[in-house]
C-alpha cells in the first residue's frame, strides 16, 4: 500500500514543473504580442490610407490576443489524461505549443479533449487516468486522480502515483463570490453532450434549478466560436439573458473560456434609445405577446399611408394642382411594391407625387425645357402646402411614436386590432405618456422592421459583408506578413478589420451598434419566460434557425411565457428543435431540492425530477415568528449566516422578500453583509446562504417561490408569520 501523502506531495511537485513551463509559454506569446503591437504603434499615422488601414488591422488582432491571453490567466491548466498508449495529455482553457510547434497544452473544445468529460470506467475510451489540477494563482495546490482503466494502471506501475478524490464536489462546495464561475474543470457527461451537440437547429436544454443550465449554455457557445470559428467569425454570438444583474454576473465567463466574439444583452438591450420602466398587468402582458399582435402592428403601420376623402387643389403661382385620391392610392401601391420599409419607402412616393403634380403644372404650359421642368419641380417640393399634403397621406414615424398613438388613441387602436375583442383593447389602452414596459419590447422591434430607418441619409452596406476584392487582398497582406505574425488569423477575419471605418470595432461591437445585425448563432437564458412575439423578434437575428435554449419550465412567472416547451418552439421551429434535459443538480443541497420539489408538485408545477449530486447538513430550517417580529427575525438569520459562513472563509448571503418589506429590511439591516432582493430578480443567481420572508406571500406566483427556495448552495432559511404553503413545512 503507498503513502497517500507522498504520492500527493510527489504529484504536486510534478505538475508544479509542469505547471510552470505552460506560464512561460503563456507569458512569452504575451510579451510577444505586445512586442509586435508596439512595433505597429511606433510607425505612427504615416504612410498611405491603404498602409494605415493594414497597420490598423494588425494591431487590433494583436490586441484581441492579448486580451485572449489576459483572461486565460487563471486556471490555465485544469486537467490531465494518461492514455493506454502511453501519450499523456494536459488539458486547459486554451492550445499552446512551444516554439517548434510541439503540443504543451490542448485546448478544452477540442476532440482531442472530449474524453476529459465524458470517460467513463464502463467505458474509458483509451483513458487510463483523469486528473484533476486544483490551482491558486499560478500555484498548484491540489491534484486528484479518477482511476478508468484499473489493469491498465496496474500494467504500467502507476498504482503508487495517484491523490485525491472529489474535484466536482470541491468545487461545489466553494463560497459563492457574485460572479458566475465557469465549470471547464468538472464539466459532466450530460453536460459535456449538450456542450458539444451540432450547432445546426435548435437545442433546448431543460433543466431544473442547479443544473447548470447557464454554464453549459455559455460553455456551448464558447465551443461553437471555437469549432466554427469560420461560419461565426463574421457573424458573431448573440447571447440573450434575463436581467442586467444577471448579464454582469456572467460577463466574464465567456472571455475566460478564450472568446470574446459574443454580444451579451437582454431583449430590451436589442432595441436602442428606448427606457423601459413601466409596468403592466399580466393580462396586458399576455395579450401583447401573443403572435398575432405581429399583424396588429402590421395594420398600424399600414394606416400610416393614407388616402384623404376629397382631393385637393393648391395654387402655385396661380396655376392650380390638384392632388388627386386617385393619384395617391396609384403612388402608393408603386412604393410598396419593393418591400422596403415604410419610411424607406416613403422617398419613393414622394417622388412619384412631386412628378405627378411637376407634370400638371408642365401641362398647363407651352414648350416646357429640361431646365424648365426642373424649376417647376422645385416650385413643387418647396410649396408648404403640397408638403403638408404628401406627409399627411404617408408620414414618417418612429417606433416609439407608433406605439404611444396606438395604445393612446382608441379610433387607431380600433382600426388596427379590429380581430381583438372590445375587453382586450380596453386593456391595451394607456395615456400617451406612460413609460415602455418589458412587453413593449417585441412590439417596437416589430414595428422598427416595418417602418425602418426615419429618413437621414444614404443607406450604408450591411458592416458584415464583405467584397471578394476585400477578401483577395487581406490575402495577399497574409502572404507578405504572415509569416512575421504569432497570431492565427483567415483572410476574411484580417479584411473585415481592414475595411476604413471598422479596423478598432470587434464583431461584437458593430453587432451590438446595428439594429438589423443577423448572427451565426443564439443562446437564449431562462428561455421559458419569452412570449410568442420575443421569439420572432429573436428568430429575425438568427435566419439560419440556430439556437441554443435553456430554461426550466416549472420556473416561469411572465404571463406571455410557456410551460411546455412545444407549444414555444413549433411555431419557430417546426421539427428542427430537439429536447435535452439536465438530471443532475450540482449546487443545491439534496434537502434544499426536496423542500422546493415538494412545494412545486403541490403548486402543480412541471417539475423536472432532480438528483442532487451533495447533502448538507441542516440545510433547510423553517423560523415561525409573530408578525411583528417578521422583520427583525429575518435580519438576524441573515447575520446569523453572515457570521457561521465568515468562519470557513466567507460567502454571500440574501434575503428573498416580497417587494413591499425590502424599505423596511433594509433600514434595520444597515451596513451588515446581505442582498435583500425579489424573487424575480433573483432568477439565475446563487449564494451560500438565503433567508426566505413570508413565501405565502409570494406563492401568490408559484413560479417566482420556486426560484427563491432554489438560490442556496449551503443553507436556506424560511422565516413566515402566515400559514405555509401547500407542500412546505417542517
Amino acid at each position: 500500500m503507498h503513502d497517500e501523502s507522498t504520492a500527493t506531495d510527489t504529484g504536486l511537485e510534478a505538475e508544479q514543473r509542469v505547471v510552470d513551463t505552460l506560464y512561460g509559454r503563456l507569458d512569452t506569446l504575451r510579451d510577444e504580442a505586445q512586442a509586435r503591437l508596439g512595433d505597429i504603434r511606433r510607425q505612427g499615422p504615416s504612410g498611405s490610407p491603404q498602409n494605415r488601414s493594414e497597420r490598423d488591422a494588425f494591431a487590433t488582432l494583436y490586441e484581441d490576443r492579448i486580451a485572449q491571453l489576459d483572461a486565460v490567466e487563471d486556471r490555465l491548466c485544469f486537467g490531465r489524461l494518461d492514455m493506454t498508449d502511453g501519450e499523456t495529455l494536459y488539458v486547459g482553457r486554451i492550445g499552446l505549443s512551444d516554439a517548434e510547434h510541439a503540443p504543451l497544452l490542448t485546448d478544452w473544445r477540442a476532440p482531442a479533449a472530449r474524453a476529459f468529460y465524458s470517460a467513463t470506467a464502463a467505458e474509458p475510451g483509451g483513458v487510463m487516468n483523469r486528473r484533476h489540477l486544483t490551482t491558486r494563482g499560478r500555484l498548484v495546490t491540489a491534484v486528484e486522480d479518477d482511476v478508468l482503466d484499473v489493469e491498465a494502471l496496474r500494467t504500467a506501475g502507476r498504482e503508487g502515483t495517484l491523490a485525491g478524490e472529489g474535484a466536482l464536489l470541491a468545487a461545489l462546495d466553494a463560497r459563492r463570490t457574485g460572479r458566475m464561475g465557469d465549470i471547464v474543470a468538472t464539466i459532466q457527461a450530460e453536460q459535456d453532450a449538450v456542450i458539444r451537440a451540432p450547432m445546426e437547429g435548435a437545442l433546448v436544454v431543460q433543466g431544473g434549478p442547479g443544473t447548470g443550465k447557464t454554464a453549459v449554455a455559455l460553455h456551448r457557445a464558447a465551443f461553437l466560436l471555437y469549432h466554427h470559428r469560420e461560419r461565426l467569425a463574421s457573424r458573431g454570438v448573440l447571447l440573450i439573458g434575463p436581467s442586467r444583474q444577471f448579464l454582469r454576473y456572467i460577463d466574464h465567463v465567456l472571455p475566460s473560456l478564450g472568446e470574446t466574439g459574443a454580444v451579451s444583452t437582454t431583449l430590451a438591450g436589442l432595441v436602442k434609445n428606448v427606457t423601459i420602466t413601466g409596468v403592466e398587468s399580466d393580462a396586458t402582458a399576455r395579450i401583447k405577446g401573443r403572435s398575432d399582435m405581429a399583424a396588429v402592428i402590421k395594420k398600424a403601420v399600414r394606416e400610416r399611408q393614407r388616402v384623404p376623402l376629397t382631393d385637393q387643389t393648391v395654387r402655385l403661382d396661380g396655376r392650380p394642382v390638384v392632388i388627386r385620391r386617385s393619384d395617391i392610392r396609384d403612388a402608393q401601391a408603386r412604393a410598396r411594391r419593393d418591400g422596403r420599409p415604410h419610411n424607406e419607402a416613403r422617398a419613393s412616393f414622394a417622388k412619384d407625387m412631386i412628378g405627378r403634380l411637376t407634370g400638371q403644372l408642365a401641362e398647363q404650359l407651352e414648350h416646357v425645357e429640361a431646365d424648365d421642368r426642373r424649376e417647376l419641380e422645385r416650385e413643387v417640393r418647396d410649396s408648404r402646402p403640397i408638403r403638408i399634403a404628401i406627409n399627411l397621406c404617408w408620414l414618417p414615424i418612429t417606433p416609439e411614436q407608433l406605439l404611444r398613438d396606438l395604445f393612446s388613441k382608441s379610433h387607431l387602436l380600433d382600426d388596427a386590432a379590429s380581430t381583438l375583442s372590445r375587453a382586450e383593447r380596453d386593456l391595451l389602452l394607456r395615456p400617451a405618456s406612460a413609460p415602455f414596459t418589458d412587453a413593449d419590447v417585441p412590439l417596437l422591434d416589430e414595428a422598427a422592421e416595418l417602418l425602418g430607418d426615419m429618413p437621414s441619409g444614404a443607406p450604408r452596406r450591411d458592416a458584415s459583408e464583405l467584397t471578394s476584392e476585400e477578401v483577395e487582398y487581406a490575402k495577399e497582406v497574409l502572404e507578405t506578413f504572415g509569416s512575421h505574425t504569432m497570431i492565427q488569423v483567415d483572410a476574411e477575419t484580417l479584411a473585415s478589420r481592414m475595411r476604413e471605418g471598422t479596423a478598432r470595432l470587434s464583431v461584437a461591437e458593430r453587432a451590438s451598434a446595428d439594429r438589423t445585425w443577423t448572427y451565426g448563432h443564439v443562446v437564449v437564458d431562462e428561455a421559458q419566460e419569452l412570449s410568442p412575439m420575443a421569439w420572432r423578434m429573436l428568430s429575425r437575428r438568427c435566419p439560419t434557425r440556430s439556437f441554443t435554449i435553456v430554461g426550466d419550465v416549472a420556473q416561469t412567472s411572465s404571463a406571455a411565457g410557456t410551460r411546455w416547451w412545444p407549444e414555444a418552439m413549433d411555431p419557430l421551429f417546426g421539427g428542427t428543435w430537439a429536447l435535452r434535459e439536465l438530471t443532475v443538480s450540482y449546487r443545491i443541497p439534496a434537502q434544499v431540492a426536496q423542500t422546493a420539489q415538494s412545494f412545486a408538485k403541490a403548486a402543480g408545477l412541471p417539475v423536472s425530477e432532480l438528483s442532487a449530486a451533495r447533502e448538507v447538513a441542516d440545510a433547510v430550517a423553517y423560523h415561525r415568528v409573530d408578525p411583528s417580529s417578521l422583520v427583525s427575525s429575518a435580519i438576524r438569520r441573515a447575520t446569523h449566516r453572515v457570521a457561521t459562513l465568515a468562519e470557513s472563509g466567507g460567502g454571500l448571503v440574501a434575503i428573498v422578500a416580497p417587494e413591499q418589506m425590502h424599505d423596511a429590511l433594509q433600514e434595520e439591516l444597515g451596513d451588515a453583509r446581505v442582498e435583500i432582493i425579489g424573487a424575480l430578480a433573483s432568477k439565475g443567481l446563487e449564494y451560500d446562504a438565503v433567508v426566505v420572508v413570508e413565501p405565502a406571500a409570494i406563492a401568490s406566483r408559484a413560479g417566482d417561490l420556486y426560484v427563491a427556495l432554489t438560490r442556496p448552495t449551503r443553507h436556506l432559511d424560511i422565516v413566515h408569520s402566515e400559514p405555509l404553503p401547500r407542500g412546505m413545512g417542517a
